[in-house]
């Protein structure tokens, strides 16, 4: 028997949804109108002059160092993504496919991984490999009596080595549900035939799997044209520049006007990019039911035994953490107990000091930590609610032409942070600045910081809101509830943990995030990573580590 759900009268909830996420949407997309069409932009706020031209294109492009900047940043990108599958993909394999004891520590250690900031881990790798500081080349030049350093952290090379070390999580957890939704029946064929383990691996598991692996690289490859902590923390002294680094340079040059034209058309490009690296990874996913082989209720995983492999298995793993987290915050406690970096050893043990923690300067950290403050409780508070309410209209409502939205907020998502942390320094100083100035502020940060978690997420609620059957909210109609009751005592208390979990993440990612504070900070509106950042550019090695332990002696609690 059919239950006619009986028809309400035009819901204004669903209206106010539906406005919500039409305005972000609006933002989202004004924030690139606005970078395009800045980018022929000529001059200065306030500058009587300004006029329209290719001038901004005309310089960037027609100037020999960016096809330089070009040519570091894919190879950065590349050495990243080989890094990160070095380690991401074997330890996915561990923890889905095998045997191998402690995996629920393994995975809470990969995840949490993806919370450490990158410019910790980039200022620990500095104290190890710099060619005049570092520890391990010290202890080289001194054991084989050379008078140069054999290793140099500070090359594209040992940045991109760096950068997959914090990539590494990623690539773990992207390629591990790729492991866990496969049916090892064809493995189990192969080595009935008699195929060894590595043979098995190599003929049948990767080509399972190659089209998770490509959509994860091209993934991880686009990030590597956005990221700026680890090429600011270790390139930028040896003027070895990345794109993020060449944008903040545009708008922060150290003995130039800002260029905001030439960012914008620095940030077309990577805009254009992107797009491509997007289309492709979309059309990789698209082609990835071709390779599906689980079958339903013949899917039974069964777990690989290791043997003898357990040993290599534990060295991968142990290596891992020795080089992605233990080493590098090692040095950084080492670099904060002395006023000047010195070589451990139990004689420089006895000169340790909180010199400089107490050296610190204090009003500007207080500074940092109370924007910072701000914008952990605000950032989550704001857009948790707001991505249930762009998943309610994309998932439950019957408007035409819905999944435009869910497309549109997953922009800041496909398109590097940065782009959208110039669109919005430029919506500040160029746009709303006699209106809503907004420049220098924390409500400049939060804007921007909103708008890009968004797609963040809007992925978790999608993923939480598809599981929840709609019998239950047809029923409340039933009974005469309309869309904002259905919302309120049916969807929230069910989707409560889903939107607790992505506050707490979104706050962590909040606390860490560099790229897009670096763009937008000003001495009135500064946050910790900044601080962190300012600090280590000043010289002042000692005071910027002892910051950052104080920082990860907040983070430890919350993770």
């Amino acid at each position: 028997m059919m239950v006619r759900v009986k028809r309400h009268r035009f819901d204004p909830w669903s209206g106010m949804m539906v406005a919500i996420v039409t305005l972000v949407c609006a933002i989202i997309i004004g924030l690139l109108i606005i970078v395009f069409g800045l980018s022929f932009f000529d001059g200065l706020p306030g500058d009587p002059d300004i006029n329209y031209s290719l001038t901004n294109y005309k310089r960037i492009f027609l100037d020999s160092f960016t096809y330089k900047v070009f040519v570091n940043t894919v190879a950065f990108s590349i050495i990243s993504l080989v890094v990160a599958f070095f380690f991401g993909i074997p330890i996915a394999w561990l923890v889905e496919r095998t045997d191998f004891p402690g995996k629920t520590l393994l995975f809470t250690l990969m995840t949490i991984g993806l919370l450490i900031p990158g410019f910790m881990v980039a200022m620990g790798w500095v104290f190890l490999l710099h060619p005049r500081i570092g520890i391990f080349n010290q202890w080289l030049m001194k054991l084989l009596d050379l008078h140069y350093s054999l290793l140099n952290i500070a090359t594209i090379p040992g940045m991109g080595f760096v950068q997959g070390l914090n990539l590494a999580p990623l690539a773990f957890i992207m390629t591990a549900s790729v492991f866990r939704s496969m049916d090892p029946a064809l493995e189990e064929a192969a080595q009935v035939s008699g195929a060894n383990l590595r043979r098995t691996v190599r003929l049948v598991t990767v080509p399972l799997i190659w089209p998770g692996i490509l959509a994860a690289g091209i993934y991880i490859f686009t990030l590597g044209f956005a990221v700026f902590d680890v090429p600011a923390i270790i390139g930028w002294s040896n003027r070895i520049y990345t794109f993020s680094t060449y944008i903040y340079l545009e708008v922060s040059p150290q003995d130039d006007l800002p260029h905001y034209g030439g960012a914008a058309a620095l940030s077309m490009f990577v805009v254009g990019l992107a797009a491509l690296l997007s289309w492709w990874y979309g059309s990789v996913q698209g082609k990835a039911r071709r390779y599906e082989v689980v079958t339903g209720r013949a899917y039974r995983p069964k777990l690989i035994k290791l043997g003898r492999n357990i040993i290599l298995a534990w060295v991968l793993v142990a290596a891992y953490v020795l080089l992605s987290k233990a080493l590098p915050l090692i040095m950084l406690l080492w670099a904060s107990a002395f006023p000047y970096y010195m070589l451990p050893s139990l004689e420089a043990l006895s000169h340790a000091t909180l010199v400089n923690y107490r050296s610190i300067p204090w009003d500007l950290v207080v500074r940092g930590a109370k924007d910072t403050g701000i914008l952990m409780l605000l950032t989550p508070t704001i857009t948790v609610p707001m991505s249930l309410v762009f998943s309610w209209v994309v998932l439950r409502s019957r408007l035409p032409g819905r999944f435009v939205f869910d497309f549109v907020v997953f922009l800041p998502h496909a398109i590097p942070n940065i782009i959208f942390g110039v669109a919005a320094l430029l919506l500040a100083l160029f746009v709303l600045q006699s209106l809503v100035p907004m420049y220098g502020t924390v409500w400049l940060l939060l804007f921007i910081f909103v708008i890009v978690r968004l797609s963040y997420a809007t992925r978790m609620t999608n993923s939480a809101l598809i599981q929840v059957h709609q019998e239950l909210e047809e029923a409340a109609r039933v009974s005469g509830a309309g869309n904002w009751s259905v919302l309120r005592q049916i969807l929230l208390p069910i989707l409560t943990p889903t939107m607790l979990y992505s506050w707490l993440w979104i706050a962590l990612l909040t606390y860490r995030e560099l790229t897009l504070a670096i763009i937008l900070s000003t001495p009135d509106n500064i946050t910790l990573p900044v601080v962190v950042w300012s600090i280590w550019l000043q010289g002042g090695l000692g005071q910027a580590s002892a910051v950052t332990i104080i920082m990860l002696a907040f983070l430890a609690p919350i993770i």
